[in-house]
């Protein structure tokens, strides 16, 4: 009989754009005491050359009907899904892994979900250090927190907060501030990009007092962000520069985020919080 302790976890991913791929290929490799056995994809044509490629192809399943094959689920598909991605899972109990943390704010009732029903919802470090330093500041008190953030153009075409207010940001040949207020105002008007800003929040002072400013910067190829923390414990600041991924408004190490998380479900051994 199997050791219940020794079962693998069964992980599932929503979406295979470059999170997603990256993920899924590290699972195929193997995280100790993992294993994929399912996607959801819009195009399944689009990934079958993909999914044919891993040593042990999952199923390919409904985003609602992910839970079925898992223990944990990943989301990183478009925010307009998470409802349908993790509902379904912390109302049976398990986990979510959630990618979208600005659509989280639209959604808090979830989190409600998932208490009652003995469900996870985690949200990983993504494209931010220090993210346990402001978790164990909160545990005091922080008196503020403020994020700056720099992305090269092409990252931030087409978010909702540039279209709406007409901002014309292709040709620029120096810095423009788009836009300065609290971290859930700024994920309303760049979903895409500011996920980052909302996990920054949840790990502090909550997303209204979180301050933001976000920056069109031609003078940068890679995504920046800098954050300044007052708390009565310590006083911080931290600087990342990520490197794009083939998606302009994705960083690299945000994929490498969630492996990272993965491989701690089942270490021996666990550095930070």
């Amino acid at each position: 009989m199997t050791d219940a302790k020794q079962a693998k976890l069964r992980v599932a991913i929503a979406g295979l754009g470059s999170i997603g791929a990256r993920v899924a290929r590290e699972l195929d490799r193997g995280i100790d005491g993992m294993v994929l056995t399912a996607v959801a994809v819009r195009d399944k044509d689009k990934h079958h050359a993909f999914l044919d490629s891993l040593r042990a192809r999952p199923v390919i399943l409904p985003l609602e009907n992910l839970w079925e094959a898992a223990d944990i689920v990943v989301e990183c598909a478009p925010s307009r899904n998470l409802r349908a991605t993790v509902e379904p899972v912390v109302r049976r109990g398990k986990t979510a892994i959630v990618l979208s943390a600005g659509a989280l704010l639209d959604h808090e009732d979830l989190i409600a979900l998932a208490k009652a029903h003995g469900g996870r919802i985690m949200v990983p470090t993504g494209a931010l250090i220090g993210l346990d330093a402001v978790n164990a500041a909160a545990c005091g008190v922080i008196h503020s927190v403020r994020m700056v953030t720099r992305k090269p153009v092409d990252g931030l075409r087409g978010a909702p907060f540039i279209v709406e207010n007409n901002i014309a940001i292709d040709g620029l040949r120096e810095p423009l501030k788009l836009f300065e207020g609290s971290a859930r105002q700024a994920a309303k008007g760049f979903p895409a990009n500011l996920n980052v800003a909302v996990a920054l929040s949840l790990a502090g002072i909550g997303p209204d007092r979180t301050m933001i400013e976000i920056w069109a910067d031609p003078t940068v190829e890679r995504n920046t962000h800098r954050i300044e923390v007052a708390s009565d414990s310590a006083r911080f600041s931290m600087g990342i520069e990520n490197i794009p991924s083939e998606n302009p408004r994705t960083g690299v190490i945000t994929a490498l985020s969630v492996i990272s998380l993965l491989r701690k479900q089942r270490a021996s051994l666990c550095v930070g919080t």
